[in-house]
């Protein structure tokens, strides 16, 4: 897209749009960040068809922008991406740091809530590595779901991390990022750091139900001028 509508502009390199090359000014006006009207070159009438058709480059880009808009509902925050469950699971993992001292082992059914959630869930225990245990969720607080399995209550957990596959931009390992889980009632933002990646599957360690920045509430579209 950079390129062709670098193509379309003039090319003088002139300055007077704040970038100092046409391909600067062009990779600005994807990002939003500079106006076509900024080029006083693009206003002379034989740049008219070269302005129209830019017009419509960025008119494309912005609906395909939108289209792959991942977002919270709650909050309208914008995620980097989608986490989804891996394959043949209903749900992405949660790694959780339980404040109880019941004994427990793989297999257990068990019910808590996660600080700073809301929403009491239930979950399958995958695996338990010392004090830290590995769940998948299979549904939020409705006992009667699960009459042949006891449900053990544990109280409040932390949840320390999220593993599942991802959709949306491309991650580094190290990186903070913002993800939208796929069993999320709340369908609420959350933040992290990826950890490790593995093709499709990542790995996302302190988990914060809190992101940064705030979404525009003066935009249609808050989180289109997420910053």
């Amino acid at each position: 897209m950079q390129k062709k509508i670098s193509a379309l502009l003039p090319g003088f390199n002139c300055g007077k749009c704040g970038c100092s090359q046409c391909e600067d000014f062009a990779l600005s006006l994807i990002n939003g960040k500079k106006e076509l009207r900024t080029c006083p070159v693009l206003t002379r009438p034989g740049f008219a068809a070269n302005k129209t058709s830019i017009e419509k480059l960025i008119q494309k880009q912005i609906q395909n922008n939108n289209h792959n808009i991942i977002a919270g509902v709650i909050d309208n925050y914008k995620a980097d991406i989608f986490l989804k469950p891996l394959k043949n699971e209903k749900s992405c993992r949660e790694t959780l740091l339980p404040f109880c001292t019941i004994e427990l082992k793989a297999g257990d059914i068990i019910k808590y809530r996660p600080l700073g959630c809301p929403i009491t869930h239930i979950a399958k225990i995958i695996d338990i590595q010392h004090s830290l245990i590995t769940v998948a969720i299979k549904g939020p607080d409705n006992d009667r779901n699960f009459e042949n399995n006891a449900v053990i209550d544990v109280g409040i957990c932390m949840v320390l991390a999220f593993q599942g596959r991802y959709e949306g931009k491309t991650l580094k390992v190290g990186e903070t990022i913002r993800f939208l889980p796929h069993h999320c009632m709340m369908q609420k933002v959350h933040s992290g750091v990826v950890v490790q990646l593995e093709k499709e599957k990542v790995r996302i360690e302190i988990i914060d139900l809190k992101v940064w920045g705030m979404p525009d509430t003066n935009s249609d579209n808050p989180y289109i001028s997420y910053k």
